[in-house]
């Protein structure tokens, strides 16, 4: 061993460790990632299982048209292994399906006007309990017709209670006002003074993206927002907002104007400012300003005028209003619109009016006679109303919502006026010859409170649906006047004899209404509904009317025979049971069948006279809508509605209410309540291709027990006034009292609408019922109106409008010795705009007209020429204009008004209508488009409102 060779050992452990040390390396390695490994699993949970599927899910969704809006009422069928569903889409565009069963499911999407969707298959996330799925587009049918294919939206389109205009199809100047762009749609009529009426009837209000504007004053909105920003016209039938959601009509509609707003210029500012100053002192001073963002508006409006009053033969009337309204959201919940206007008006006006009366003469004298009225007065109003409106609408959840309105309303007003009343008869009318000078002065404070609620829960059954509605409003109304008449009566042996009346006249009216109603909505299958409606309202009023004497020692206590103290409650409920079909988009059938029953209550005392009455009644109205929709622009529909009305308090009290010693009222308490049938029908149909418009819109009305009144000449009971004769009324009952009227519209587009050709007109037949000393008299009127207007667009600075009317008026008396009368005018308009070199604008308005048949009328051929000259200054910010009304000063005819005794009523309107003006105007505005939130899509219902 000592002998060991260190050389040897020392080539051996080189050798060792080059050879065997990586390998214990190696081992050394893989044992550290071993441990590593283990120690890292051994930290993480253990795996969880996979949970299983639930066993139902809901499914949602929104359809839309290329517009991005809404498609109402298309038909959504949902199929898988498990399911077999269908449902329709809401006002909003929107689809729900509840309990759907399985993941993986097809969906197939048709609605009218529109390509049915080609089937589209989802796998869905099978644990998720609410799935709501990306937006659906439908593409719009391609209609052929001789080889002519017009592609998109066709620019009308007949919806349910909706008729819809695409306003690109429609071309206007830069810095157009919607007024103008309503101007060139198919069936509008537009007034100089922002009035809309739409295929013969009037558009009572507007509203933006589907929410009131401004209060709903419809010339606010037209004659100031830009026809820029609008993407479509929507005239809509409203029931009110609980029909709106719940799709329960109840009574008649009233026409609104909805605009919609294009997406890329829903936000925006505008202010508008306008002052003008003329002859005849007349002054003009405006504000307009407004904010849009989407839902979000905020509005000012201001106005001042001092003008002549053209409605009167002289005369100046100085008017003031201011509107403010906002309307926002709190949170995410809670939507608000806050409304407020103010009125003020000073007025100082001379007045005339001449009216015949027919008279029949009983049994002295059965040929009758007339009675001709002239009346001058002279007279100083003034009137102040404020109201204010807050509205708040609150999404609770998902399936409840709460809407509360309260309201403030306090008008006053101070009314001066003197006026000359001449009568003179004829025949057994003579002894009603007089002459009265009267002098009023009225004060009047009419403070209104009221609040309205509305609530509906919506169930997980698709459509079934509960709503309930409290309206509570209180008004208390004070009124004095102090009158003087001296009354001259000429009698047959030519003397004559005097009476003096000089009272103070208070009167306190208070009425309190009360109504509550619910609806409930079940759903019978996809197309079929069953509605339960019932309601309750209630008017209480409390009516005070004392009369005293001034003498010359001062006032006389309360004179008990011309003095009228009651209270009375008139209660209605009604409970209607309908049975609608048609709900699916897809039905060109839609019809409703029921029954309404109306129970009734009539009761009150008359404490001045100690009389008590009590009257209850029943009455049994069908519920009857149809309609049939051959395409999205072609449908028809027929309605009918019964309505049940009591006479009121004063109509059948058995007493002698003397409050007008020259016309004292004695009722009747066996009145039977007035029942009338309506009936309306409506065709539409707009041809795409041809650029074709027909509307035709007819309705009737039956009356069953028509309450009229029977004016019967008596001995003047004043023995001051022995020998004339007064006026007594009383009611009775009579049937066959019925109208009948009708409108139609033609418009024919020529040229890419450079020519549009309208033809429209009315009829209408009312046969009256009247009643003279007993003596039934029945009065026929006839009344046909037609009009023809082309209007020439050919180029961008050459615009005029003509329109040639012809108007017949006629009234037939059965009684002989009443008169007839018959008028006839024809009419001829012009008007125009004339542009030069972009910055200049020449306006100009004419009409002619040739009247027949007015009685007294001093100029039946007036000739009425208004004209314009307009600069534009500041890029088209700006404008100075200089008007000239009447230039020939010839606006100085008669209005005329038929009555349905047979008899007519005349009214002298301003001769003073000549006059010019200077205006200078401004606009500022600035509008983008509307972000949707985190970069996503917007989404917006069928009215234009933003989801």
């Amino acid at each position: 061993m000592n002998n060991f060779n260190w050389v040897a050992a020392k080539d051996y452990y080189v050798l060792f460790k080059s050879k065997y040390l990586q390998h214990f390396k190696k081992l050394a390695v893989i044992l550290l990632l071993t441990l590593s490994f283990t120690e890292v699993f051994s930290q993480q949970p253990a795996k969880k299982e996979t949970p299983p599927p639930l066993p139902s899910r809901q499914i949602s969704g929104i359809v839309k048209d290329s517009t991005d809006l809404g498609v109402i009422g298309a038909t959504v069928s949902l199929t898988s292994d498990k399911d077999t569903l269908k449902t329709s889409t809401n006002s909003d565009g929107i689809f729900v399906f509840k309990d759907v069963k399985s993941a993986t499911y097809t969906l197939v999407v048709q609605s009218i006007g529109y390509e049915k969707s080609p089937v589209m298959r989802f796998k869905q996330n099978d644990i998720i309990p609410r799935i709501v799925m990306d937006p659906i587009m439908l593409k719009e049918q391609k209609n052929t017709l001789n080889e002519v294919v017009i592609n998109g939206t066709p620019s009308v389109t007949y919806k349910t209670d909706t008729v819809e205009y695409k306003a690109s199809d429609y071309v206007v100047r830069k810095n157009a006002t919607v007024d103008e762009l309503l101007k060139k749609m198919e069936g509008m009529e537009v007034g100089t003074d922002g009035s809309l009426v739409h295929q013969g009837e009037t558009v009572a209000r507007a509203k933006l993206n589907g929410k009131e504007y401004l209060g709903g004053d419809i010339a606010n909105a037209i004659k100031n927002l830009p026809a820029e920003i609008v993407d479509k016209i929507q005239i809509v039938d409203d029931y009110g907002d609980q029909a709106a959601r719940t799709g329960v009509k109840d009574g008649d509609p009233q026409k609104i104007l909805n605009i919609t707003t294009r997406t890329d210029k829903s936000v925006g500012n505008m202010m508008n400012l306008n002052a003008a100053g003329g002859s005849n002192e007349r002054k003009e001073a405006g504000l307009f300003t407004t904010r849009i963002n989407g839902n979000q508006q905020m509005g000012l409006n201001g106005n001042y005028k001092d003008v002549i009053n053209l409605n009167a033969l002289s005369g100046s009337t100085t008017n003031a209003d201011a509107r403010f309204s906002l309307r926002d959201k709190i949170g995410k919940k809670i939507d608000y619109n806050l409304n407020y206007q103010f009125t003020n008006s000073n007025g100082d006006n001379l007045n005339e009016t001449e009216s015949l009366s027919n008279i029949g003469g009983g049994k002295d004298n059965p040929d009758g006679g007339q009675l001709f009225s002239k009346n001058t007065s002279n007279s100083l109003q003034k009137s102040k109303n404020h109201t204010f409106k807050f509205e708040f609408e609150v999404n609770l959840d998902s399936n409840d919502y709460l809407k509360v309105i309260p309201t403030f309303n306090y008008s006053s007003s101070d009314n001066n006026s003197a006026s000359t009343v001449m009568q003179r008869g004829s025949d057994i009318a003579l002894k009603l010859d007089q002459d009265r000078n009267i002098t009023n002065n009225n004060s009047r404070t009419a403070p209104e409170f009221g609040i309205s609620a509305f609530y509906q829960h919506t169930f997980k059954k698709y459509r079934r649906n509960f709503s309930t509605q409290i309206d509570l409003n209180k008004n208390n109304q004070d009124n004095e006047q102090d009158r003087y008449n001296l009354t001259t009566i000429y009698l047959e042996d030519l003397t004559t004899k005097e009476s003096i009346l000089n009272q103070i006249i208070a009167r306190k009216n208070m009425r309190d209404n009360y109504r509550g109603s619910m609806t409930y909505v079940e759903p019978l299958g996809v197309n079929t509904q069953f509605e339960v409606n019932a309601q309750v309202n209630y008017n209480g009023y409390d009516n005070t009317a004392t009369t005293r004497n001034i003498l010359a020692d001062g006032l006389s206590d309360v004179v008990d025979s011309l003095s009228n103290i009651y209270n009375y409650s008139f209660t209605q409920g009604r409970i209607a049971l309908n049975f609608r079909y048609g709900m699916a988009n897809t039905s060109k059938v839609r019809f409703s069948v029921g029954i309404t029953g109306v129970p009734s209550l009539l009761s009150g005392t008359k404490q001045s006279l100690g009389t008590t009455t009590n009257r209850s009644s029943f009455n049994l109205i069908p519920i009857a809508r149809f309609e049939y929709r051959w395409t999205r622009q072609q449908k028809m529909s027929l309605n009918y509605s019964g309505n049940a009305v009591e006479p009121t308090f004063d109509q059948i009290q058995p007493v002698r209410d003397v409050t007008n010693p020259n016309n004292p009222i004695i009722g009747n308490p066996n009145l039977r309540a007035t029942f009338v049938h309506t009936i309306r029908g409506d065709y539409n149909n707009y041809i795409a291709n041809s650029k074709l418009n027909f509307s035709l819109n007819t309705n009737g009305s039956y009356t069953e027990n028509a309450v009229i009144r029977n004016v019967q000449l008596v001995d003047n009971p004043d023995p001051n006034l022995a020998g004339s004769k007064i006026n007594e009324t009383r009611f009775v009952n009579v049937s066959g009292v019925y109208r009948l009227n009708g409108n139609y519209n033609i418009s024919k587009q020529l040229n890419n609408r450079k020519y549009n050709l309208q033809l429209n007109g009315s009829a209408s037949y009312s046969h009256n019922l009247s009643m003279r000393d007993g003596i039934l008299n029945t009065t026929n009127i006839t009344s046909l109106n037609q009009r023809f207007g082309p209007k020439i667009n050919p180029t961008e600075w050459f615009e005029i409008n003509a329109d040639i009317g012809y108007k017949i008026d006629k009234s037939d008396n059965t009684t002989p010795g009443f008169v007839n009368n018959t008028i006839n005018t024809l009419s001829l308009n012009l008007d125009g705009r004339i542009y030069l070199w972009d910055v200049w604008m020449f306006a100009y308005n004419g009409s002619k007209q040739y009247i027949d048949g007015v009685v007294g009328n001093t100029n039946n051929r007036p000739l009425v020429i208004n004209a314009s000259l307009e600069r534009q200054l500041f890029n088209r910010r700006g404008q100075i204009t200089f008007q000239a009304f009447d230039i020939l000063n010839q606006n100085n005819t008669l209005s005329y008004d038929q009555l349905a005794d047979g008899g007519y009523t005349n009214t002298r309107v301003n001769p003073i209508s000549r006059y010019f003006m200077l205006k200078l105007s401004m606009r500022l505005q600035k509008w983008s488009g509307a972000q949707g939130r985190g970069g996503r899509g917007i989404m917006r219902r069928g009215d234009g409102s933003f989801m």
